[in-house]
């Protein structure tokens, strides 16, 4: 499977194995509050105003993010609606598109059983399989920087293709930026110089014709959408836009302020388990001096230069959301992959810390997959333990859990522990057993990653949100304002599919709208949600009356305006 395998062969089973795991269920849960809602929220509202090249959320503008992964889901909406399956759709072309640049990446680096290894061993790490089964931006974003990256480092390399490989890198990283912003062109820019510095002490690596071949690639690629924008509508965007982005390095947003090591315990639970062969892969050094060895050592300095990077940035950066990291999964599954291959070729030995790292984090997330079925069996009983009224609430809604849920977990640690005692700390390890190993811990980790996101996590989303979701779908068509009180979403819009807003409150800033829907003389009914927790402030209201309350969420009328 791995060396006498065809290469036609092995770009089949690759696909088949993207198709399989990344496509199906894809709509069968819905999108969560609140990326992934906002997200699909501003596709939706790019093809009801027919205006495609301003982001908006609710109807104003929305200077976060550039417009390129909106694109992505408004023609993905307009193939198959506008629902869960299109805004996830993308994401999971990237995954199969990302599977396969990491087999031929890794072909051209050393062969096609590295390669191999590298695909299988991303689709069978836990957060960058799931990350392509949701509908956030990151994927998108990781794998054009990702591509960005390998075009430079290629024309370090290859002489008679510098331009047309800094060419090719200043397209992907123009695609970054217009995926999610200047933080693109930053993280190619910080691994560009430290490469530099660290590992070529400052002796010149590229000719200016590349740099500037690379920089007016960039420049006409971004502005495919930010000249649009200037010359349309001037510079107030763009003040907004650096604005909200020097705002998100230096303040914690959203009560998303976390210590400094916060981004390192998430890269090493979440890339489990191939952040264990990574940390592996950092202890030892190559000492063949082949031409494919030579190229793969140094485009092992690079990837070592990313993840540091891309560590120790989004370390120091105030707001810390579990994907800032994302982008290390390229350089994790690169360094997994290293070890995996060396071991595989005899080059290297199994550590026993390695059995350990497997075991205690394998053990971690299968009791965190086999409890989540637990508790819900037995929600009755942990509700007096929990302290967030809210919380406790949630788990109040009628869910049907089925012991067989908790084998999901419970299987996955077995295989675990079978593969590390049987293949791989084996005394009879041989070559076999190795690809045994990497092919059952990989497999295994994808199909759990299956099974848990097709039978679990819509039963999650039901404790979390469903309340609330299944309220504004019964009010969809209804000619009547939706609003929430008291917390952050974009679930409402979504799933109310609120239309284009006219009169009184197409003028009204956010604060000013949810004052006239309160207390001001609106022209249709009005619908308010909010949280059990946050009640108290709109209680005495004597405009709003109580509906009813389900699940942590309070659903409020406004009485009739006399």
């Amino acid at each position: 499977m791995y060396t006498n395998t065809k290469v036609s062969t092995k770009i089949l089973i690759i696909t088949v194995l993207g198709l399989c795991f990344y496509f199906p269920f894809l709509g069968d849960v819905h999108l969560f509050d609140w990326d992934e809602i906002n997200f699909a929220e501003s596709a939706r509202e790019m093809l009801l105003t027919g205006n495609y090249s301003r982001v908006q959320i609710d109807f104003k503008p929305f200077w976060e993010k550039p417009p390129l992964f909106f694109w992505m889901q408004t023609g993905a909406m307009s193939l198959f609606g506008i629902n869960e399956f299109a805004a996830r759709f993308p994401n999971a072309c990237v995954g199969l598109i990302t599977l396969l640049t990491l087999f031929f990446v890794g072909k051209k680096l050393k062969n096609q059983t590295f390669g191999f290894i590298w695909s299988l061993v991303y689709l069978g790490a836990f957060t960058p399989h799931l990350y392509f089964k949701s509908g956030i931006i990151d994927p998108t974003f990781n794998l054009c920087i990702f591509l960005g990256i390998y075009f430079i480092y290629r024309a370090k390399i290859e002489p008679n293709r510098q331009f047309i490989n800094a060419l090719v890198s200043g397209i992907f990283i123009g695609l970054s930026i217009l995926t999610k912003g200047p933080v693109g062109g930053l993280i190619w820019g910080l691994t560009v110089f430290f490469y530099w510095a660290i590992f070529e002490k400052f002796r010149p690596i590229f000719t200016w014709k590349q740099i500037f071949t690379f920089a007016i690639t960039c420049v006409l690629v971004t502005s495919i959408w930010f000249a649009n924008e200037l010359i349309n509508n001037g510079l107030w965007f763009f003040e907004e836009f650096i604005t909200y982005q020097i705002r998100l390095f230096s303040t914690p947003d959203a009560g998303h302020g976390q210590p400094f090591y916060y981004h390192f315990v998430v890269v090493l639970i979440g890339c489990f388990p191939i952040s264990i062969f990574a940390i592996r892969a950092f202890t030892y050094s190559d000492t063949k001096e082949d031409k494919t060895s030579t190229e793969l050592s140094v485009f092992l300095a690079w990837m070592k230069t990313v993840f540091w990077v891309v560590m120790i940035l989004f370390s120091i950066v105030t707001t810390k959301i579990v994907h800032y990291s994302s982008m290390a999964y390229f350089p994790v599954s690169f360094l997994a992959t290293k070890f995996l291959y060396d071991w595989l070729t005899d080059k290297v030995t199994w550590n026993k810390w390695m059995s350990f790292g497997l075991i205690s984090v394998g053990f971690i997330l299968s009791l965190v997959l086999a409890a989540v079925p637990y508790v819900g069996m037995n929600a009755d009983s942990f509700i007096p333990l929990i302290k967030d009224k809210f919380a406790a609430k949630n788990l109040e809604a009628p869910v049907e859990w089925h012991i067989y849920e908790m084998l999901i977990g419970i299987v996955y640690f077995a295989v675990i522990v079978f593969v590390v005692v049987k293949y791989a700390v084996s005394k009879s390890t041989i070559k076999n057993r190795k690809k045994l190993f990497i092919t059952t811990l990989s497999l295994a980790t994808a199909l759990c990653l299956f099974l848990f996101g097709a039978i679990v996590v819509p039963k999650i989303e039901r404790y979390t949100q469903g309340a609330a979701i299944d309220f504004y779908e019964s009010k969809r068509g209804q000619n009547v304002y939706i609003h929430v009180l008291g917390f952050k979403s974009y679930a409402h819009l979504f799933y109310f599919q609120k239309p284009i807003n006219s009169g009184n409150a197409a003028i009204l800033k956010d604060a000013a709208y949810e004052n006239w829907l309160l207390n001001g003389k609106v022209d249709k009914p009005v619908f308010f949600v909010t949280r059990v927790d946050r009640l108290e402030q709109y209680r005495n209201n004597s405009n709003l009356e109580i509906i009813k309350e389900e699940n942590g969420f309070v659903f409020l009328r406004r009485k009739a305006v006399l």
